[in-house]
């Protein structure tokens, strides 16, 4: 199995949204705002972060977005990472979150924080594993009223 994780471009922005709408279905309680992303939606989280793409052997198998946060110079909200669900099983979100950590570590970011859906709790121990913790004193600034809040979770970078 061959694996490669590039860099989205905007030109990316479609396939990002097919990604996410195709590796949440089934997946993610379909109240989440995933289900509904758009090609526009992908474009402005690519235009004002980044994201990457997940390639298995050559084809796109998931993808992560990240996005500055206009409060908190400096930091990195994680969002919309996903897999297909023919290649789950494999470890393969790890490929995408360890590519957005070495990009914020070569950039000026001095904090990662992501989200945790409250139906997700196993999770948490997934991102621990890569040294984020609970932040009980933050809300995710992109939380779904239609649902209970989810649990932030920052990894300081140390710059």
């Amino acid at each position: 199995m061959g694996i490669t994780v590039r860099e989205a471009t905007l030109e990316d922005a479609r396939l990002i949204a097919e990604l996410t709408r195709a590796a949440w279905a089934g997946k993610v309680a379909s109240t989440s705002s995933g289900h509904r992303e758009t090609e526009a939606d992908a474009l402005a989280h690519l235009r004002s972060g980044g994201g990457f793409i997940l390639l298995v052997d050559d084809t796109p198998a998931g993808s992560v977005r990240w996005t500055p946060l206009d409060d908190a110079p400096g930091v990195l909200e994680i969002m919309r990472m996903g897999v297909l669900p023919r290649q789950r099983g494999n470890n393969l979100s790890q490929y995408l979150l360890e590519a957005v950590i070495h990009q914020a570590l070569a950039s000026n970011v001095s904090e990662l924080r992501l989200a945790v859906r409250a139906d997700q709790p196993r999770l948490l121990d997934f991102y621990a594993a890569f040294g984020f913790e609970i932040a009980s004193e933050l809300e995710y600034s992109h939380a779904n009223p239609m649902e209970p809040p989810p649990v932030v979770m920052r990894r300081k970078l140390g710059k």
